[in-house]
């Protein structure tokens, strides 16, 4: 099993560009992929039905690819604020329960996160709290324009010293001509002063984009045989 969790340093990360790429980009090596989103704030109401706005675009990205949830919530809020004005309570055991009924059907299966790890979920129970439950390895996405590095530090080491398992961070919205320092040296601050790796730098995409200039950009940006600790033979050729 290919089993991955992605959350975000910050809560305008755009996560969600690299969870769709990175399944994407496993479906076309011919992985069954599935993401599954345990908790969706946000979510929007199409033909009478609610529907979660980042796993919408999962599915344009490639169809093939599942996808999951646990609650779709209406309200852009912290997911413990956005239970809680729908009247809902957030159970991890719910969570972990819908895991595990969709862990053995995918060969690769990526988790999204909410608005970051220290996102309360329930009380005493936090996004930090549902990784470790999964037992999954970390990957952090980490937007070059949005986030700062003490920030991104704060979270790698945190995660690191509470056991998550950091597989490594990506960064998002990399400008093509930078002359922010701040930015520049982003890649070489994280991996001088954390055990951490950077494993891809990325551009800015918007959700009109094609989907085929989205797999290319992770093909050619990210390490994805460090994402997902494999060696991938399609990707030797």
């Amino acid at each position: 099993m290919l089993d991955l969790f992605v959350t975000g340093a910050d809560e305008y990360s755009d996560k969600i560009f690299v969870t769709a790429g990175l399944a994407g980009t496993m479906q076309s090596l011919g992985y069954s992929t599935g993401v599954y989103k345990p908790v969706e704030t946000g979510a929007v109401e199409k033909n009478g039905f609610i529907q979660s706005h980042d796993l919408a675009f999962v599915k344009f990205v490639d169809p093939y690819i599942k996808t999951y949830f646990s609650y779709l919530l209406r309200n852009k809020l912290t997911p413990i604020l956005a239970a809680a004005a729908e009247h809902t309570v957030i159970e991890k055991n719910i969570i972990l329960s819908d895991f595990q009924k969709i862990q053995d059907v995918n060969e690769c299966l990526i988790a999204d996160g909410s608005f970051g790890l220290a996102s309360p979920l329930s009380k005493n129970f936090l996004e930090e709290d549902m990784v470790k439950m999964l037992d999954l390895p970390l990957l952090l996405v980490v937007s070059a324009k949005a986030a700062n590095i003490n920030n991104i530090l704060l979270t790698i080491n945190h995660a690191s010293e509470t056991g998550i398992n950091m597989r490594g961070a990506i960064l998002s919205n990399y400008p093509q001509d930078c002359d922010d320092v701040n930015i520049k040296l982003m890649p070489r601050l994280i991996e001088e002063y954390t055990n951490t790796k950077v494993l891809g730098i990325l551009p800015e995409f918007d959700r009109n984009l094609n989907p085929n200039d989205l797999i290319t950009e992770i093909l050619n940006g990210v390490d994805v045989e460090g994402v997902f600790n494999l060696r991938i033979a399609k990707l030797q050729m």
